[in-house]
């Protein structure tokens, strides 16, 4: 026998001795070659075996024998089927531990009387039957605890009669204390209200009924004790009924009870009865009094007999009553006042041009109305120092006044510290000789100083100063605050109204001037003709007047130049606004892109290592990151119709493909609210509608997801049919057949005087509106404007708490000189070709059918489904998220965080297959790399998809410029990007 028979034979027997368990045996390693090799080898994998059985056994052991929880197998590092023996043994381990610790502190808290918590740890099998019976068994025992603390809280502390415990699944001693509990409920509940029914006709006059219960113990004296009562108040009854029937019934005050023969309680009884009779006599004759005379209009009297309790408290409300409606008098006749007034005055300043004749007509009307007897008006003016308050109207100064303007910096006395603060200045008590009112008759203090500035957003305007020897009343300082308010508006009025007279009287003398000048020259000129030996002299001054016309020309331009800032002004603000948003937008997409993306994976929940509480948590983030996208695209749609930069393209629209969407999108969200939704059309409605499908499902979404929120209960509907000639609007007669597409709902509805403001941005039906139901009121303001550029436009009728109908009038055809012109190539939002491959289209929302049109025809080859994508962005969450989506679906991912990055790359990666490019990054931005992309050699077909925030529609346009295959926005929908990449390779590989 050879080496290596021998060898083979001892391998054999090693093997053999393996198979059955045997570990203990090992090949001699001293031989050389081959046969040693073999042997080191196989000594190394038993003494591993050995090993990882060794730490098997004793795990086993601590564990299901001992009950040692926590152990763990220690094995040096291994691999392969000993290295998954290991992790399956210490998996099982702690899986075991974590079940029984949890089983065990679920039993402890139950043993504590601790029924609040359950068992929460994950487990199969026997321990998931072990698991859901203990948990069951609490909440058995919480339900039954509940319930019975719940009966004897009603019963015994609450006086709730007739409660019940109702447990279910409970038997034995529980079932037995719960039956013992609810019949002592029961007993108690018949007793007392036995006793509660017959003191109850007691207390309503019936003295017919008895305590007829059983009853033991101190419940039945006290049913005897009351059946007593009973009788004898049965007794006395008919007198007294008498003289209540006489004095309460048929209004025959003055009457007494007498009865005879009765002593005691009866007799005081009987007393106390005449006595009230007596005292209801005179009250209610004193009030009979009173509320007569209020009732002539008489609000002077009230009612002064004594009374206590509630005939009392009846004097007093009725009392107090006649006061409030004299209150209520008081202040509509202030108000009526209030009103009359300030209508009066204010028509009375509309007529005048300047600010001293309304400072005269404010100083001749307004100090006898509020009943002061000086003041003075104060304009703002430009002064040497700055602002000056100078007094250029006044009333009922007294002699020794000053004489001239008098003037008043700001900060400067009370008035110019009004002014200075804003604010009403009230001075009360004047001290002796600060100001004195004064007549042919005599003179005397005043006691009483306002002082209110004329503000307006802001500006300093003027002041205005009153004194008198009486306080002021309430109704006159709020007259004077109003009056300010108003008195400030035509103030500023009047000074704009004056700056504009001042430079038109200055353009109209500069012009005179210029007319004379030249006037002036030309006479020149001719005496120039008549007399050359003065011409060197005339041409002089020939030059200095045509100095003095520059600067008259100048002069005069400045003034225009003045004239037309604000347009400029409004220019500016225009153009800030659209770079605000276009920032705005692309600041919020980015960071919208990763959440979205990530919360829709975590919602997923792909690998199933999520808690279902933990899915609802990524649900909802992904919930309120698309709400945050919507407002975005929405104050993105707005900014569009304002700027009249949202494109149409009208092409024959299948109506029932729109209602088969209207169908497919809101029918889940109406069965979630529980509410009946249809969707209908007239028979031959719309065969000829040519319109912008995209616009239309745009207004008809935002109808019918208004309709669905505004509505708790009820049904929802949309109707279309044809429109009659009649309902039309009259923009709409005679353009045709007009479809009316109604979707009517029966919600909250709308206050009339809310109908027509409900389509401005930004409004709701009311101010409640948005804190109930959110939402930020831009949805139908932007479907009107949508509905105009179609061509139609849309109605409201609306009653609060039956419902509304909002209908789209759209004319099935527009003549072909009213559509918009159908945008160049490269213009559209959903994606354009370079290399003729994917057709060009033009900007619409973005639907799923606008997506899918806008790719180019899928292709069945094999190379199809995956491919090495390259992701140029500087955003790592971005490119982190991205990279998810992509290796899920099968992509092999490169990275760049710049375009430079990028280039460099792809230049070293042949095995590229498509591009997602960013657009705004540092150094080389995405349009640049674009560009050198489509330079490279066999680059130029290469898909280049741009995935980027810039959602305004140049952006997109001048990435297809650059050479771009096709256009996403952020936040991108992953499976829409998935399905654009799939396309995209697909097409390449064809």
């Amino acid at each position: 026998m050879d080496e290596t028979d021998r060898t083979l034979e001892q391998l054999l027997a090693g093997l053999t001795a393996v198979r059955d368990g045997n570990l203990d045996t090992r090949l001699p390693e001293d031989a050389g070659g081959l046969p040693g090799k073999i042997a080191a080898v196989y000594n190394g994998m038993v003494a591993q075996l050995s090993l990882v059985t060794t730490e098997v056994t004793r795990v086993a052991e601590e564990v299901g024998g001992q009950g040692l929880l926590g152990g763990q197998a220690r094995v040096p590092p291994v691999g392969g089927v000993w290295r998954q023996l290991t992790a399956g043994v210490n998996s099982m381990a702690d899986n075991l531990t974590s079940q029984v610790r949890n089983i065990s502190q679920v039993a402890t808290a139950v043993a504590r009387g601790d029924l609040t918590q359950k068992i929460r740890v994950d487990a199969r099998g026997e321990i998931l039957e072990l698991k859901e019976t203990i948990n069951t068994m609490v909440e058995r025992l919480s339900s039954f605890a509940e319930e019975v603390t719940r009966v004897a809280r009603e019963v015994g502390t609450e006086g709730n009669l007739g409660g019940q415990a109702t447990v279910h699944g409970v038997s034995g001693t529980w079932k037995d204390l719960t039956d013992n509990v609810n019949s002592m409920a029961n007993n108690l509940t018949n007793q007392v209200r036995n006793i509660a029914q017959v003191t109850t006709a007691v207390a309503q006059g019936d003295l017919t009924r008895k305590i007829d219960v059983d009853a033991r113990g101190e419940i039945l004296e006290l049913k005897t004790t009351i059946n007593t009562m009973v009788d004898q108040l049965g007794s006395f009854a008919a007198e007294v009924t008498r003289v209540a029937r006489e004095v309460g019934s048929e209004g025959r005050l003055g009457g007494q009870a007498e009865v005879a023969d009765v002593s005691g309680t009866w007799k005081r009884l009987t007393e106390n009865v005449n006595e009230l009779a007596g005292n209801l006599t005179r009250q209610v004759r004193a009030i009979a009094e009173v509320t007569g005379a209020v009732a002539r209009g008489d609000l002077t009297r009230t009612i002064a007999v004594d009374a206590p309790g509630e005939v009392g408290a009846l004097r007093d409300n009725i009392n107090a009553m006649v006061e409030s409606l004299r209150a209520t008098t008081r202040a509509n006749e202030e108000k009526d006042w209030l009103k009359t007034n300030l209508a009066r005055i204010s028509s009375g300043i509309q007529g005048r041009r300047s600010p001293a004749e309304v400072a005269e007509l404010v100083m001749r009307e307004v100090p006898p109305l509020v009943r002061a007897q000086c003041g003075s008006f104060f304009l703002a003016q430009e002064g040497p120092e700055g602002t000056e308050l100078s007094a250029i109207a006044s009333y009922g100064l007294p002699d020794g006044a000053p004489p001239g303007v008098r003037r008043v910096r700001m900060g400067q006395s009370l008035v110019g510290q009004a002014a200075a603060d804003g604010r009403m200045l009230l001075v009360e008590d004047l001290p002796p000789g600060y100001a004195r009112i004064s007549s042919g008759t005599g003179s005397a203090d005043a006691s009483v100083l306002i002082v209110l500035p004329i503000v307006v957003e802001g500006q300093v305007l003027g002041a205005l100063e009153l004194a008198s020897v009486h306080a002021f009343a309430p109704v006159h300082r709020d007259f004077l605050e109003q009056f300010t308010e108003l008195l400030g508006a035509n103030v500023a009025a009047q000074i704009a109204n004056a700056r504009t007279d001042e430079l038109l009287e200055r353009s109209q003398q500069l012009t005179s001037e210029l007319s004379a000048r030249q006037q002036e020259i030309q006479a020149r000129q001719r005496e120039l003709q008549d007399s050359n030996a003065e011409l060197k002299e005339k041409a002089a001054l020939l030059a200095d007047r045509n100095r003095d016309i520059e600067r008259k020309n100048l002069q005069i331009e400045q003034a225009r130049q003045e004239l037309e800032e604000r347009a400029q002004q409004l220019a500016r603000a225009s153009l800030y606004k659209s770079e605000f948003l276009a920032n705005m937008s692309h600041e919020l997409r980015t960071p919208l892109n990763s959440l979205l993306i990530l919360a829709q994976l975590l919602a997923q929940n792909a690998d199933g290592n999520l808690t279902e509480k933990q899915v609802d948590y990524a649900t909802v983030i992904h919930s309120a990151g698309s709400d945050l996208l919507q407002l975005i695209n929405d104050i993105l749609d707005l900014s569009k119709v304002e700027a009249g930069r949202m494109d149409v393209h009208r092409e024959p629209v299948s109506l029932q493909r729109v209602l088969d969407y209207a169908e497919a999108t809101f029918r889940p969200v109406a069965d979630e609210r529980k509410l009946d939704f249809t969707v209908s059309a007239a028979p031959r409605a719309g065969a000829g509608l040519v319109t912008d499908e995209g616009r239309l499902r745009q207004v008809l979404r935002n109808l019918l997801g208004n309709a669905l929120k505004f509505t708790e209960r009820g049904e929802v509907s949309l109707r279309v049919e044809q429109a009659a000639q009649a309902e039309v609007p009259l923009p709409l007669r005679g353009a045709g057949p007009v479809l009316a597409f109604r979707v009517a709902d029966t919600g909250i509805g709308i206050p009339a005087d809310r109908v027509e403001s409900v389509f401005g941005a930004f409004q709701q039906g009311d101010r409640g509106t948005a804190r109930a139901y959110g939402g930020t009121g831009l949805g139908l303001s932007i479907s009107r404007e949508v509905a105009r550029l179609l061509g139609g436009t849309i109605t409201l009728q609306s009653s609060v708490g039956v419902g509304s109908t909002f209908t789209l009038y759209l004319p099935e055809a527009v003549a072909r000189a009213e559509q918009p012109a159908r945008p160049a190539a490269g213009d559209a939002v959903g994606g354009t070709a370079v290399g003729g491959a994917p057709p060009e289209t033009t900007e619409a929302p973005e639907t799923a059918e606008t997506a899918e049109a806008a790719l180019p025809p899928a292709a069945d080859a094999p190379g199809a489904g995956a491919g090495t994508v390259l992701v140029v962005d500087d955003d790592s969450r971005n490119v982190y998220a991205l990279t998810e989506i992509l290796k899920t679906a099968g992509h092999e991912v490169l990275t760049a965080d710049n375009g430079a990055a990028g280039i460099n790359l792809l230049a070293s990666h042949p095995e590229v297959d498509l591009v997602i490019m960013d657009l705004m990054m540092a150094g080389m931005d995405g349009y640049a790399a674009t560009r050198a992309i489509r330079a490279m050699p066999g680059r130029g077909s290469l898909p280049v998809v741009v995935v980027t925030a810039k959602a305004m529609p140049d952006d997109q346009s001048e990435a297809m410029a650059a050479g771009a295959s096709h256009y996403l926005t952020k936040p991108v929908d992953p499976d829409e990007l998935l399905a654009t990449i799939r396309t995209w390779l697909g097409t390449a590989d064809t």
